[in-house]
């Protein structure tokens, strides 16, 4: 019988232990790294906008970066040795070192600022009527659409002047929230749709013939001043603050991406000490008293303010010495957060930016 000598078979045993565990930790390597690469960039995306969106209420400049792109490299090395001794008072004696597994991962993130044509593109030109149809028909609730990105339908206002940074009065939102409201429960009724026609290039509001006559699609007709006998009508896109008498179609004046982040950013608390030191705007009423911007945005968006770094945080940035967050309890604000940041990835243009890029080796 063939006899293998005892240190070469441990030496085959370890080396095969060896060979086995890099089988297993390549995979879980790659594995536990998309993962962690995937939650790091959602979570820095996520505080750059609601920077942002803080530094709109402040007045100060916004700035985005961009992750242009990704790469990593992974290495592994492996190292065993042995050694054989003979000693007269054993038959052998033998020391194995190793097996040694050492892994290496070296990333490299590439950063774009956002900036000339791209950012008129994503940032400054009003919103595409068919990404507002992409978004309805994914199931996002026309209400929380229209008070988002709509400045205006027909004579109803959706406080245009939020639109930019914080005005000294109070703006006009009531009718168009009333509006919106009613836009959301007929919606869930089905009997209001919104359609587009076989070219994709004209979007219809459309009326349930069975429920035309029901006094609350007739009070979203007449709140619109369209006309009560017919069951579809146009949304037209205008730009400018004429409205027209036309009352079989609904003019309609979409915001920008930056517009509808003014507009949400009126829903940052601010701390008390900011307010008295004159660093925002105070919006007041007719009377002089302070206007609460909570009745534009409430049950839509809030963000709030803490000296110290909240526990029960969805998403918090620091800034100006205060933290600033979303609360994870908060489901209307993360919702609303979660359509901005869809609405930007929409926006995105596929135009090549001439802008500078920057690339940072991660060590």
């Amino acid at each position: 019988m063939f006899n293998t000598p005892r240190p070469f078979l441990m030496v085959v045993i370890v080396f095969s232990y060896v060979l086995t565990g890099c089988s297993v930790v390549g995979p879980r390597a790659v594995s536990k790294s998309s993962v962690d690469y995937n939650l790091v960039l959602s979570k820095v995306n996520n505080e750059q906008l609601l920077l942002n969106l803080v530094r709109l209420r402040y007045r100060d400049t916004p700035f985005f970066m961009e992750t242009a792109s990704l790469s990593t490299g992974f290495s592994f090395d492996t190292a065993l040795g042995a050694t054989l001794q003979l000693n007269p008072s054993k038959l052998e004696s033998y020391t194995l070192s190793g097996p040694n597994l050492t892994y290496g991962e070296k990333p490299t993130i590439t950063y774009t600022p956002l900036q000339g044509d791209k950012f008129i593109k994503e940032m400054l030109s009003p919103m595409n009527l068919n990404v507002l149809m992409l978004l309805y028909h994914s199931g996002w609730s026309i209400e929380r659409l229209l008070r988002v990105t709509i400045q205006r339908l027909n004579e109803s206002m959706n406080a245009p002047t939020a639109s930019g940074p914080t005005p000294d009065i109070t703006p006009e939102y009531k009718s168009f929230q009333e509006i919106a409201k009613l836009f959301r429960h007929l919606q869930k009724k089905r009997a209001i749709t919104l359609a587009q026609n076989e070219e994709g290039n004209k979007v219809f509001v459309t009326i349930s013939p069975t429920q035309h006559n029901s006094s609350e699609v007739q009070a979203f007709l007449q709140a619109l001043n369209l006309d009560t006998s017919r069951l579809q009508f146009a949304l037209v896109p205008s730009l400018d603050n004429m409205i027209s008498d036309n009352n079989q179609t609904i003019s309609i004046h979409p915001r920008s991406m930056l517009a509808s982040m003014y507009y949400l950013s009126q829903a940052v608390e601010v701390p008390q000490r900011d307010q008295a030191a004159g660093r925002v705007t105070v919006t007041r009423d007719e009377s002089g008293e302070v206007f609460d911007w909570n009745q534009v945005t409430h049950n839509l968006f809030r963000v709030q303010s803490a000296l110290s770094y909240p526990q029960n945080a969805y998403i918090a940035v620091k800034y100006r010495g205060a933290w600033f967050y979303i609360d994870d309890s908060d489901l209307d604000s993360k919702s609303t957060f979660s359509l901005l940041t869809q609405l930007l990835a929409l926006q995105s243009s596929e135009t090549k930016s001439n802008a500078p890029v920057l690339t940072i080796p991660v060590q």
